[in-house]
């Protein structure tokens, strides 16, 4: 008897079958996965459930032990795939089991027998099985004894340059923002809790709400970045200011994410908020003393409203 891999998966809301699924790690959900995604939409079949089937923890992090920093970890993906049109999203738990798997297996046993696929929609590098030994094309050959359809996306490209996690993940080490909106067809957000900090800002005149973050959030370039401000405590958007890094000028050990909301004033602790990063406006600096710092920050702001004040509206 094959093993129930899906019993495994942790999920309040029962499983819909039969599916049209989009096979990957979707980490980014960047344009290339968007479509793939467009991709499958077409195609699925009105009596299937359109879902996405993904693997947790990241393949790569389960065979080095090292966890990996992600761009989206799993509210945040679920969230965007949901707003791609995505009825439901599967997440594999990735296991010793299940790395072992041969492709005829994985097709066997999970897209048939669990999940009932009917069609299926993978990007043209999709690995699969033992050792990533089944390409995209195994697989159309391997289900198409089933009746399974399967959809091979070519690469998505911006120019000559493919859009990938690695490209998005290579722009934001960069502080290039603005590539990475271009690769990810949205602003790069951060979202987390906003917890009480030292009142640092506080005492230099620009109040700061200090984010906690998801752990697996991988973070940009540390340094000062314009930014849009969202969340259920903000009645419409507001333009910040928010600092990554460890804060050398006042002898930070630990990174840091802060950010300074203009032209408002009130209370966020224990509220979620999101981050949409627009532009980096510097580097983080070692500044030689609290008037610097403040100055510092004083122009900081003031670059962010020369280049996002028309984003977004005070009236």
């Amino acid at each position: 008897m094959s093993k129930c891999f899906l019993c495994q998966f942790k999920s309040g809301v029962p499983l819909q079958t039969p599916t049209a699924i989009a096979l990957g790690n979707f980490d980014g959900v960047h344009r290339g996965h968007q479509e793939v995604i467009r991709t499958l939409l077409k195609a699925a079949p009105p009596d299937c459930y359109p879902s996405v089937m993904t693997f947790s923890p990241h393949p790569q992090a389960f065979f080095t032990g090292e966890e990996r920093l992600l761009l989206t970890p799993e509210a945040e993906k679920r969230a965007l795939l949901h707003q791609c049109g995505i009825a439901q999203v599967i997440v594999l738990p990735f296991t010793q089991a299940l790395a072992q798997l041969s492709p005829l297996e994985f097709v066997e046993q999970i897209l048939v027998q669990q999940l009932q696929a009917k069609v299926l929609s993978v990007g043209f590098n999709f690995g699969f099985g033992r050792g990533r030994s089944g390409t995209a094309e195994d697989l159309r050959s391997l289900c198409a004894p089933f009746g399974i359809v399967v959809h091979i996306v070519p690469p998505y490209c911006r120019g000559s340059d493919r859009v990938s996690s690695s490209a998005v993940r290579a722009a934001l080490a960069a502080g290039e923002v603005a590539l990475a909106r271009e690769l990810l067809g949205r602003a790069y957000t951060l979202t987390g809790t906003v917890t009480q900090g030292e009142q640092l800002g506080r005492q230099l005149g620009f109040p700061t709400a200090n984010l906690v973050l998801p752990r697996e959030k991988l973070l940009p370039r540390y340094g000062v970045y314009a930014c849009r401000v969202s969340g259920p405590a903000l009645p419409r958007e507001h333009l910040g200011v928010v600092n990554i890094g460890v804060r050398p000028t006042v002898g930070g050990q630990e990174v840091r994410t802060e950010v300074h909301l203009l032209h408002w004033q009130g209370n966020l602790y224990n509220q979620e908020i999101t981050l949409h990063l627009e532009a980096f406006i510097r580097p983080e600096l070692t500044l030689p003393s609290l008037a610097a710092l403040r100055a510092q920050i004083a122009a900081d702001c003031q670059v962010a409203v020369d280049l996002l004040e028309r984003v977004v509206s005070y009236a």
